[in-house]
């Protein structure tokens, strides 16, 4: 049987409120129709270890989360959906949430959801098959 596997890459500034990284991963999760509990785990950069905001939504969901180092994140910059120079300027990747995602669905993942914004924070959501 062939079952998905979903990640959810979140990014946001120091600081954010958790309300508001918790409200728009799950207007993302609404939008693809996906159940927290389908999600693998929640994927960030890790410069946001121990962000309380990201913290909160792994706690929320009771899903494990992930960090990856900016080189790693930059590997998936051919997939990003909405690669941004900013970012890159800032945090030495082309995109945290997107790349994130697909860094924690593995090498054949695909994104569902794209970068999806509020005014301190960003999600996205990938799959893969296995």
């Amino acid at each position: 049987m062939i079952s998905s596997i979903y990640a959810l890459g979140v990014g946001c500034e120091r600081g954010c409120a958790p309300d508001e990284l918790f409200d728009l991963v799950n207007k993302v999760l609404q939008n693809a129709a996906i159940e927290p509990s389908n999600l693998s785990g929640i994927h960030s950069i890790d410069l946001r270890r121990g962000e309380p905001a990201i913290v909160d939504v792994a706690w929320k969901f009771n899903r494990p989360v992930g960090y990856f180092s900016a080189s790693i994140l930059e590997e998936q910059t051919p997939s990003l959906l909405n690669p941004s120079d900013r970012v890159f300027a800032l945090m030495g990747c082309h995109g945290v949430a997107e790349a994130a995602a697909l860094a924690g669905v593995g090498p054949t993942g695909v994104l569902v959801v794209g970068k999806t914004k509020s005014a301190h924070a960003t999600a996205a959501l990938a799959v893969t098959k296995r």
